[in-house]
């Protein structure tokens, strides 16, 4: 069968799967999961389009808009792993890379000669150190996710990722270097095909809990009495502000309420309602940091003494989680408590 034959068919099978994966994540996914998950699924679909100038050629009019498209779709799939893994939100903060990216693709489409490969080469190394930042993002949360589903899900995610990644990433920046072999789009179809397939495989699949989006809260579900006494030993040691410490792991608390981490992961996320660790505890640091900020007696504490104190390592960390709880920074919620304007938001 001649070359060409195959790598279309291996695209139209990539185009397929990605489709599929989107219409699945639409049907099961969360809100921000949801929209992560159909824009990765677009953005993708236009990339194995705009690589091909067999597929580009056959769609006449609609290329501008796939090569828009196109520009970002690694920020598109860094930002369906942060929804999915670290359940953030789409909001424009997440949204900046994809931005950038798209901007980047927009200025070398637009010029020619060494600035176009230059700025090329730029955007594939933009794309490669986001793809590296969402696999490290996977790796980073693993030991304090508490679905069980998704910390099954991340070892498969990181070897097909990396690999996938690896390859094709390899081919577009030899291509930006002007080196290129007639095989380079074959073989390129065939990983797109195939990873992409595996990927249907997965996502069609779509469990309630690798999206859940229950509220944080305790659950109605009755619990045993063994169930209960370990809540209400890890309740103990909440109240007693373990929360402080810093680099507290779900490890750590499972050996002092005296239950394998595993048992704890399962009671946390089915009967609190919390998706991974640091949201579990992050909800006490931000309630005793709302308290701190709201009073005048603690006006002058900085936010940075504030942070360390309630254990987080550093201050970037204590500005996204306290913003992604209230909708603004530490230090836009003490000036609203404070000013006589405007109403206190608890």
């Amino acid at each position: 069968m001649d070359a060409l034959v195959i790598e279309m068919l291996a695209r139209g099978m990539a185009i397929g799967a990605l489709a599929a994966v989107g219409a699945g994540l639409w049907r099961g996914g969360g809100q921000h999961v949801r929209l992560a998950g159909v824009f990765f699924a677009m953005t993708a679909i236009a990339y194995v389009i705009n690589s091909s100038p067999q597929l580009l050629q056959a769609i006449g009019w609609l290329r501008p808009l796939v090569h828009f498209l196109a520009f970002g779709g690694v920020a598109m799939f860094w930002l369906f792993i942060v929804t999915l893994f670290e359940d953030r939100p789409v909001s424009l903060t997440t949204l900046a890379p994809w931005s950038m990216l798209t901007l980047v693709g927009i200025i070398g489409a637009t010029t020619d000669g060494q600035v176009q490969s230059g700025v090329w080469i730029a955007h594939n190394l933009i794309e490669v150190s986001l793809a590296a930042h969402a696999l490290y993002v996977i790796a980073r949360s693993w030991r304090g996710d508490l679905v069980e589903a998704r910390r099954r899900l991340r070892g498969p995610f990181l070897t097909f990722v990396t690999l996938y990644v690896l390859t094709l990433s390899g081919f577009e920046i030899a291509e930006a270097m002007g080196f290129f072999e007639p095989w380079f789009r074959l073989l390129g179809g065939v990983t797109m095909a195939l990873y992409c397939g595996a990927g249907a495989i997965v996502f069609l699949q779509v469990r309630p809990e690798l999206f859940g989006t229950a509220q944080p809260g305790p659950s109605p579900d009755g619990l045993d009495a063994g169930d209960r006494a370990t809540l209400d030993r890890l309740e103990a040691l909440m109240q007693s502000e373990a929360w402080r410490r810093e680099g507290l792991t779900i490890g750590d608390l499972a050996a002092e309420v005296g239950v394998p981490e595993h048992r704890l992961r399962r009671l946390i996320n089915d009967h609190l309602r919390f998706r991974n660790f640091a949201a579990f505890v992050n909800a006490r640091r931000i309630a005793a940091a709302k308290a701190i900020l709201a009073d005048p007696a603690q006006a002058r504490v900085s936010v940075a003494s504030i942070a360390f104190d309630l254990g987080f390592g550093s201050l970037g960390p204590f500005n996204r989680a306290f913003k992604e709880e209230t909708g603004v920074t530490p230090t836009q919620y003490r000036r609203q408590q404070f000013s006589p304007n405007s109403e206190n938001p608890g």
